[in-house]
């Protein structure tokens, strides 16, 4: 009687964990929104690496003005 009893537990509880898993259609709508999810993100790094580009471009432009600035009056202050 326990055999029995522990296979129909057995049976009972495989059948649970295969009905409660997501459906196809589950799938399809969990799979689309990772993706959109990744999409989201690579965007986000996107334009975040961009703009730090940017800045950084604008900055060393920036020093390399300052720089030739500096030469350039420490050479003429020298002449003098």
């Amino acid at each position: 009687m326990t055999k029995l009893f522990s296979i129909l537990a057995v049976a009972v509880l495989a059948t649970t964990f295969v009905s409660c898993g997501p459906s196809a259609e589950e799938k399809a709508k969990m799979e689309e929104a990772a993706k959109r999810a990744g999409d989201s993100i690579s965007a986000a790094l996107s334009e975040s690496l961009n703009a730090a580009m940017e800045t950084a471009t604008t900055d060393s432009t920036t020093t390399s003005t300052s720089v030739e600035t500096t030469t350039t009056t420490t050479e003429a202050t020298s002449k003098h």
